[in-house]
């Protein structure tokens, strides 16, 4: 399931960051649950915000796809 508060759909990537390095990435699923990682549904993972000053890299093998925040159930 989705990490986001409030969120009911399914996860299909993970997130994970290095404060340190300034990176916050994005990666598909993993398999197993780990503490320090956050899994997020398609929704949240394609409109994942960093802070100013930050890298983003999303390593997916599924690009993703427009921001569909606007649709019920998606």
């Amino acid at each position: 399931m989705c990490a986001r508060p409030g969120c009911d759909r399914a996860a299909v990537a993970t997130l994970s960051y290095a404060y340190a390095a300034s990176t916050v990435w994005l990666e598909d699923l993993a398999a197993e649950p780990h503490p320090m990682v956050h899994d997020l549904c398609a929704i949240h993972a394609d409109t994942v915000r960093v802070p100013r000053g930050w890298d983003l890299r999303d390593e997916r093998s599924v690009s993703p796809g427009p921001p569909t925040l606007g649709l019920i159930g998606a």
